[in-house]
């Protein structure tokens, strides 16, 4: 007897009386997805409301940032050797948005939930890639100078600086966050049991 055999003639022994399922019992690949019910698409849009209700970023005029001009921001008391390294590419990304070839309007509505989950999950450096147009009222450099305005709007946003070249250049911006209450709490821990 072959091996082939053998191993054909054990696997029928440990699985003994199995059947195959009826072809009824199957997932029906083909089959399209339901369409939402009208009370789910009443909730969605109940929560698209009530989050650009919050949304307290404006959108009214701003100066446009010179198109060759990078942007840079920092909050008082914020030392400038953290924008440095921030500028220089001294912290991680934890998290990337991607706001290329959107209108205003889509970006003003990503940028704010970005920020404060961002901040909600105790991340400090995040980067925002925007685009940058080569003249100033380019819709990129519209959205980058919108972008620095909106950026300094946040109570969690410490400092902004645009890339380096190697991570976007002036078409990316480096953000840096503060640390939440329980990021702080959890440092304070940390640091008495190193003491203790």
């Amino acid at each position: 007897m072959n091996q082939l055999l053998r191993d054909e003639m054990d696997f029928r022994a440990l699985v003994g009386d199995v059947k195959p399922l009826p072809p009824s019992n199957r997932a029906d690949p083909s089959s399209s997805r339901k369409k939402p019910s009208e009370a789910q698409l009443a909730r969605r849009e109940r929560a698209a409301e009530e989050l650009g209700s919050r949304n307290f970023l404006s959108d009214d005029f701003v100066d446009l940032v010179p198109a060759f001009d990078p942007i840079e921001y920092r909050r008082e008391g914020i030392q400038q050797g953290v924008v440095d390294k921030l500028k220089h590419g001294g912290y991680s990304v934890q998290a990337q948005l991607h706001l290329l070839r959107r209108p205003l309007g889509e970006c003003r509505r990503m940028v704010f939930p970005f920020i404060q989950e961002a901040y909600a999950n105790d991340l400090r450096s995040v980067l925002i890639v925007h685009g940058r147009g080569r003249e100033i009222d380019s819709p990129a450099n519209v959205l980058r100078s919108y972008l620095a305005k909106w950026l300094s709007q946040f109570e969690e946003v410490q400092a902004y600086v645009s890339a380096q070249p190697s991570e976007g250049g002036l078409g990316a911006t480096w953000v840096m966050l503060r640390k939440s209450d329980r990021a702080k709490a959890n440092n304070r821990e940390r640091q008495q049991k190193r003491r203790g």
